[in-house]
């Protein structure tokens, strides 16, 4: 919403008999706010009269308190802290009861003589003060002030006038009651603009403040706490890896709770207090903090840190781990969970006496967090008014979702999520590689199975998340807002509330396209092999793709208007600029490391060309910190991203982690021939050289390099044994190397299976290459209904189903752009639902396909990464070919633990993907039907790959293959 997309519309440029004037001709109406309410209300309300004046040019005048209140007004106030909204509500101007008593609701409405003279009034009341200040805010993005206005420079939208239509409109309670972000691993990038902009902490003894640390100071966090309110979040978790926000300047706590921003702190920080805040104090005497050691230290520095906070509105985090991230004390649950028991114990203790003896009016949570989640496992509880809080795997993969039996719990559950992670299998923090509607996915999951007390974030460095942080908290607000599931069309409506209506299908084309790409594999874990260059021109196709969206942003920030080119150009052009250039590079080194060994002269270029671009890399970081927007947000490209050999970061980027080779080239002629799908070089091959086929159906071009292993220059000529062979360039010269394409001439071509040959003729003899031919007569391009082999596979997409049976509430859920190449079906039933294996009703997903041939084939199915998210029951599906009986493939096995060391997870995650594996035996050729079946909810079907043989390696398998 906190966009003005997904809640009722209510304002108008224009104006219609009964609409209400918020600005016009050059005049603005006035906006009253009592004295008597929030500081947080009357706080917006200044920046809700400025955001007016951004777009119209007037600014409104505020009035407090004036008797003379003018005959048309805009009346802002909070229920029972406002005078004249309970004015209004006792007078009957006004009905509030379908917001009284919510939680952060509000409603916007026109009317008529509020105080019985002539004259109309646009009303903003909330429920409480969020309510309010979220009223104005809303109106202010629906006028085209963003919420990134600030944080990413997006101008607002010039308008001459600003009218607010007749009616009643209604906006809460939101779907999750506490929304938030945790900035996090902000060290290089955010404290290093932090320091520049804001300078460093000054040294204090008490509190006790070190000098020198990024001056996270409350100039900082009124920003922060501004964005998260056009965002209608209302939870935040500080930056702490060097600081701490308490102390490094005490108004940053008040000011929180001037504003409405619920404080908390991390999952390793209990009891308000930072760790920085023990560091200071402890570290040199005692160590990290150590309850088995120091246990009364600990208890009294709880007990500070609650008594200091007490009076604001905060969610306390109970328990302990260790510092720096880090377990609690050696041993797990088994040696430590009844010492972890008493600090839960102990810590209630205090809150009960230094904030309230009725702790259910004290938001408390437990994040079950890495280890923490073994504790919970092994059987320990905390009181069921404490909020359980489940973290994901750091890589956006649910771990755990309540049961029935605590989704009763009073305190409730929520999510811990992360858009960037500093961790194993590999760290990823440099740029956005979060895709919407994998968001969409694993939050509206969780929101299902009841995880919709806290939702939280962490966003590492804040900037360059902007619309999947907007997104998030769209989705906490109202997870069943439509347009929410339709991600392509919430991120179209997106781009254009941020950049007009122009571009903005081009835009979200852009946007959707670059994370999809990033999403695949994070940047930081590209590797040199990653992409296949020999198979399904692969890696040239990653860059190829990432080109032509860094082409069509480049036209685009061509035409914007100079006001708008800063936005665009953080938020669109340089991401997709930036990983383009890393995509490209890899695949320059890729090509080096496969030519070298294949002895092409043209190998030494590879390894110029990558240093050339890794050089591009440094100079686009530059420009973006120095440059951009006059050199406004420096630093924040200072974080690593290349040369990545473990999960931490290296000190700087660079090309170290490539072994870039660069040959001796002779001074001679050499030819050598290397043919697609095939990695190794003829004539010196001990194989046939043998193209992978080519079929009426596809009609694909194949390919050939002939290319140079010396210096001197030399001629070729191709030789086809058959009329209707195509090739591209059957004779040329040779510098470095050609690619030839090789197809066929489909009016000429004959029927059935047939094996021919191309010769190429070169300075030191001939290379033959098999041409297979398959132009089957049983079944054509023009009589096919459904999918067909091809190479001995067929590849098809989830959502390209023949046929689907849904059973009551059990269905496979299309869910668009999910995944590495098109989207996903989600297995999807309610909560309660109970395994469906091999039952008639069980819903299916049916594809047709046509075998040309007979005997064993394998079946993999590529679903997201899910983990296995309901206790006692592990993640499977079944499958299963015409009538034979189902199978059942286990994705996750009951008991799966998500820790650094097991390998099954790194490789999941770092491909974003699991994979499936069954096999069937085909007796005779013709079409055949593939049928997948729901047995537990959750896992969502991206691709699948049927297979008589080994189709050659790709990361993101084989393009689908030809189907009507």
């Amino acid at each position: 919403m906190a966009s003005g997309m997904g809640t009722n519309n209510c304002l108008s440029y224009s104006s219609k008999a009964g609409y209400f004037s918020l600005s016009h001709n050059g005049k603005a109406t006035p906006v009253y706010v009592d004295t008597t309410d929030f500081a947080g209300v009357k706080r917006t309300v200044n920046d809700f009269c400025s955001d007016i004046g951004r777009v119209t040019g007037a600014t409104p005048k505020r009035i407090k308190n004036n008797p003379a209140i003018p005959a048309y007004v805009v009346l802002v106030g909070t229920i029972g802290k406002s005078r004249m909204i309970d004015l209004l509500i006792r007078n009957g101007k006004i009905d509030v009861s379908t917001i009284s008593g919510k939680w952060e609701s509000y409603i916007i409405q026109t009317i008529k003589n509020p105080f019985g003279k002539t004259g109309s009034a646009l009303i903003i009341a909330g429920s409480d003060k969020r309510g309010t200040i979220y009223g104005m805010y809303d109106l202010s993005a629906q006028m085209g002030v963003s919420p990134w206005h600030w944080w990413a420079d997006v101008p607002p939208r010039k308008h001459a006038s600003l009218f607010v239509k007749p009616g009643k409109f209604i906006q809460g309670p939101p779907s999750v009651k506490y929304r938030g972000i945790f900035i996090n691993d902000e060290w290089p990038t955010l404290s290093g603009w932090v320091t520049e902009k804001y300078g460093t902490t000054k040294l204090s003894l008490n509190p006790p403040v070190p000098k020198g640390y990024a001056n996270y100071n409350s100039l900082f966090y009124s920003r922060v706490f501004e964005l998260l309110l056009r965002l209608r979040a209302n939870y935040l978790w500080p930056a702490m890896w060097g600081n701490a926000f308490n102390e490094d300047d005490p108004e940053n706590p008040r000011l929180a709770d001037e504003y409405g921003i619920v404080m908390g702190t991390s999952h390793q920080e209990p009891m308000m207090r930072a760790q920085k805040e023990w560091d200071r104090r402890y570290s040199a005497k005692l160590g990290s903090w150590n309850y088995a050691k120091d246990p009364d230290t600990l208890v009294n520095f709880w007990r500070s840190g609650i008594r200091r906070n007490k009076n604001y509105e905060n969610i306390v985090t109970l328990g302990l781990r260790g510092a720096d991230d880090t377990e609690m004390a050696p041993g797990g649950p088994e040696a430590n969970r009844a010492m972890l028991e008493q600090i839960v114990e102990r810590q209630r203790t205090i809150l009960k006496e230094e904030v309230n003896p009725n702790l259910n009016q004290i938001p408390q949570l437990w994040c079950l967090y890495k280890e923490v989640l073994d504790y919970y496992d092994a059987g320990m509880r905390v009181p069921d008014d404490v909020t359980l809080l489940w973290a994901e795997d750091n890589w956006g993969n649910v771990r755990r979702l309540p049961t029935a039996d605590e989704r009763r719990r009073s305190g409730g559950s929520g999510v811990y999520y992360h858009f960037d992670y500093h961790g194993s299998p590999r760290s990823y923090e440099w740029i956005n590689s979060t895709q919407l509607s994998k968001v969409w996915d694993q939050m509206t999951l969780s929101k299902q199975y009841g995880a919709d007390r806290i939702w939280i974030v962490n966003v590492g460095h804040l900037r360059g998340y902007e619309l999947p942080m907007e997104y998030f908290m769209d989705l906490a607000y109202n997870t069943n807002q439509s347009n929410l599931s339709n991600t392509r069309e919430y991120t179209r409506l997106w781009a254009q509330k941020t950049f007009g209506p122009q571009y903005a299908t081009d835009i979200a084309a852009i946007l959707a396209g670059y994370t999809r790409i990033n999403s695949r594999r994070k940047p930081e874990s590209i590797e040199v092999s990653t992409y296949s260059l020999v198979n399904y021109h692969e890696a040239e196709s990653v860059v190829a793709e990432y080109k032509h969206l860094h082409a069509k942003s480049e036209a685009i920030y061509a035409r914007l208007s100079p006001s708008m080119r800063d936005a665009f150009y953080h938020i669109v052009l340089f991401p997709v600029r930036a990983c383009a250039q890393v995509n490209e590079l890899y695949l320059a080194a890729a090509k080096n490391k496969l030519y070298a060994s294949q002895g092409r002269a043209s190998a030494n270029d590879y390894a110029t060309e990558t240093r050339r671009l890794f050089a591009a890399d440094s100079l686009l970081m530059h420009h973006y910190n120095h440059i951009y927007a006059n050199g406004r947000w420096n630093h924040f490209m200072d974080q690593v991203h290349i040369g990545y050999t473990s999960w931490n970061p290296p000190r700087v980027n660079s090309l170290n982690a490539l072994t870039l080779t660069e040959n001796r080239v002779p001074a001679v002629a050499s030819m050598g021939v290397a043919i697609e799908g095939s990695e190794e070089v003829w004539p010196s091959a001990g194989s046939d050289a043998v193209l992978p086929d080519i079929d009426a159906f596809n009609r694909q071009t194949r390919y050939l390099d002939i290319f140079n292993k010396g210096s001197v220059p030399f001629e070729y000529r191709i030789e086809t044994d058959q009329p209707w062979i195509v090739v591209s360039a059957p004779r040329g010269k040779i510098e470095k190397e050609a690619r030839i394409g090789i197809s066929v001439n489909w009016h000429l071509a004959p029927k059935g299976k047939s094996e021919n040959r191309i010769t190429v003729h070169g300075p030191d003899g001939r290379v033959s290459v098999k041409v297979r031919l398959h132009n089957p007569t049983e079944v054509t391009r023009n009589n096919l209904r459904g999918f067909v082999e091809s190479n001995g596979y067929v590849s098809i997409e989830a959502e390209h189903f023949t046929s689907q049976s849904n059973y009551a509430d059990s269905k496979w859920t299309k869910i668009v752009d999910y995944g590495h190449t098109l989207s996903g079906m989600r297995a999807t039933a309610p909560a309660h639902a109970q395994k469906n294996i091999a039952a008639k009703d069980a819903p299916c997903l049916r594809y047709r396909i046509y075998l040309f041939g007979t005997g064993r084939i394998t079946v993999q199915a590529r679903f997201g990464a899910i983990m296995n998210f309901m206790p006692h029951r592990a993640i499977s599906y079944a499958v299963s070919v015409d009538d034979e009986v189902p199978q059942k493939i286990t994705l996750v096995p009951e008991g799966y633990k998500v820790y650094n060391e097991n390998p099954d997870w790194a490789k999941v995650v770092t491909d974003n993907a699991r994979t499936g594996t069954s096999t069937h035996t085909i007796l005779r050729p013709r079409y055949h039907t593939l049928t997948l079946r729901m047995i537990d909810p959750g896992p969502v079907l991206q691709k699948i790959l049927v297979s008589f043989q080994d189709p050659g390696y790709s990361y993101l398998w084989p393009p689908e293959s030809f189907w009507r």
